[in-house]
């Protein structure tokens, strides 16, 4: 008898090959059989006409600190996720020194808009260095497995303390005790080391984070440390890759230590060919010995406005000044009186003199890439549609439009903002970018942005949009996008024990009715530590997300299991 057995469903088995009729037995952890199933189960699931395939592999998460307190790590385990990488863009919380740990909350609340009071109260603090980190979260159980990495941040910060913080350059004695922690971390399991190098990645109270600007010497000795320590360590990296000079720093790099390297990339609003030309380059450092990849998102980056989202179009309104410390229901009350509406209307935004704040006019008032949601959000709207076409041709003012979309389901109607990736108003350059294997399906942000973005969907997304109801453009096969998210991702992180459903690895699954897979519109919760708030999202149609051999969730509802653990370094092929 085996201890569960999933029978008739339509397998994809997350490498790229065509679907086919199967069983599947589990036995413990792993898959014991794919194909015809004689045995019963102790536990069977019938997925006649439904899609059975791997868990879900998400590189791109910040649950770093969220994996102190909550064991289901939503929304990301919403959506067929079934393992996590973290520590992404240099940001985390480890090493760290009992001092250092109000400014890792400032940088990461600043940089990924994780509420610092959530941070403050759900923290446990039980490590001071990386691999006490690792033993932290080792305690722990989740919904999914949980890998991490270094963050140059904290890690800098660590070595070199407040000169860390002015970005000053690194001593050779700071350099060496640097490498020497980065290969103490990757010995005890970290799964590579992160860094930013966007100058628009900051701390709430301002200063870039620490290692930004971090010189050639410093991340040759973070690479010899890591390739010194394991030969499959990824060195993740949000930077701004469109220079000649970092691209080909990163792909000497990569090349001379063996490392894989991973670069997020966007398409940009005032070079959107761009990405084609990086990618182009990323291909041909690849034919050259570098394993460089590309990260790239699937769907436009978005914010979401809402009155209780950290943005809105009126929030430098002194009306709305007037009315931002009001407690919600005071505030709905004075929203629908309709002086509040005249006055949000009528009077000038003040963006003061400062520079950062400033920068505000672009976002707020970008009426051309903002859309009303009624029902479910079209994420590849039309911009004919958008809020500043619709005003032109209505003769209103954009601001009416926000307001009354607002208002809308009692004030907690949404309007979203195509800020990035959206360059040409469709999703065309995204379909070219899915063709290059020198890209890598990422950049979610699972447990980032709580405030403002919600894109830990995306693998509901993929399934959805990309592989059944794309109407503007030309679609992907469910095989295809299904690889992308699960053996692709996962090997990207030498983690080959997962990802494909093949007998001896591990039995992460979905079970997926596709015909009413659908993505609920996003919702705002206060449930964070200290009563913080964060968008969620949740999806209809997984009729059962299986991590190690155990139901995790039923219909969308987490049943209690937690099998999830700690990943410590590359995961062995099971054959």
């Amino acid at each position: 008898m085996h201890d569960l057995v999933i029978r008739n469903g339509h397998v994809i088995d997350g490498t790229g090959a065509p679907g086919f009729a199967a069983d599947i037995a589990i036995d413990g952890r792993k898959i014991a059989q794919v194909g015809k199933v004689e045995q019963v189960g102790r536990e069977e699931i019938d997925a006649r006409g439904q899609i059975v395939a791997p868990g879900f592999v998400d590189i791109h998460t910040h649950y770093d600190g969220q994996a102190s307190w909550d064991p289901y790590l939503a929304p990301s385990s919403q959506h067929g996720v079934t393992t996590t990488v973290m520590g992404n863009c240099g940001v985390g919380f480890a090493p760290a020194r009992p001092d250092q740990h109000d400014w890792l909350i400032n940088l990461m609340e600043g940089v990924e808009d994780i509420p610092g009071t959530a941070l403050a109260e759900g923290l446990t603090w039980d490590w001071e260095t990386f691999p006490e980190y690792l033993d932290a979260l080792d305690k722990r159980a989740f919904t999914m497995d949980v890998g991490t990495q270094i963050p140059h941040g904290a890690l800098r910060t660590y070595v070199m303390d407040e000169r860390a913080v002015s970005d000053e350059t690194a001593s050779p004695a700071d350099i060496a005790r640097m490498a020497d922690l980065v290969e103490e971390g990757i010995r005890a399991g970290a799964l590579g080391f992160s860094t930013s190098r966007v100058i628009w990645h900051r701390a709430k109270s301002g200063e870039q984070v620490p290692g930004t600007m971090a010189g050639e010497d410093e991340l040759t000795a973070i690479f010899q440390a890591m390739a010194k320590a394991s030969p499959n360590a990824v060195f993740e990296a949000a930077a701004d890759i469109a220079t000649d000079a970092e691209f080909e720093l990163f792909q000497r790099l990569s090349r001379q230590n063996g490392l894989p390297v991973s670069l997020a990339m966007l398409q940009e609003n005032d070079a959107p060919e761009r990405w084609r030309t990086i990618l182009q380059r990323i291909v041909s450092a690849r034919a050259e010995g570098a394993n460089m990849r590309a990260q790239i998102t699937i769907r436009y980056v978005g914010l979401m406005f809402n009155w209780r989202t950290s943005l809105n179009p009126f929030m430098r309104k002194p009306a709305w000044r007037e009315l931002n410390e009001l407690a919600w229901e005071e505030k709905l009350v004075q929203l629908k009186n309709p002086e509040t509406r005249r006055r949000m209307i009528e009077e000038p935004s003040d963006y003061g003199a400062d520079g950062s704040v400033a920068n505000l006019v672009g976002l707020l008032e970008a009426f051309d890439i903002m859309y009303a949601t009624a029902g479910p959000i079209d994420y590849e709207p039309d911009p004919a549609n958008s809020i500043g076409a619709r005003a032109r041709r209505l003769g209103v003012s954009p601001l009416e439009l926000i307001y009354d979309a607002l208002m809308a389901d009692d004030g907690h109607g949404f309007v979203i903002e195509a800020m990035m990736n959206y360059a040409h108003g469709n999703y065309d350059h995204i379909f070219e970018m899915m063709d290059y294997e020198g890209s890598i399906f990422s950049l979610s942000d699972g447990g980032a942005h709580v405030g403002m973005i919600c894109d830990a969907s995306a693998p509901t997304f993929l399934l959805t949009h990309w592989a059944r109801d794309r109407a503007r453009g030309p679609k992907r096969t469910l095989e295809d996008v299904i690889r992308r998210q699960t053996s692709d991702t996962a090997s990207f992180y030498g983690l080959m024990d997962r990802g494909v459903l093949a007998p001896g690895y591990l039995a992460d699954i979905n079970v997926i009715d596709h015909v009413r897979l659908e993505l609920e519109n996003p919702y705002i919760a206060f449930d964070l530590p200290a009563g913080g708030r964060r968008l969620l999202q949740r999806a209809n149609g997984y009729t059962a997300t299986i991590k190690s051999g155990i139901v995790v969730s039923r219909e969308g509802k987490f049943t209690g299991a937690l099998p999830g653990k700690l990943i410590r370094g590359p995961q062995v092929r099971p054959y």
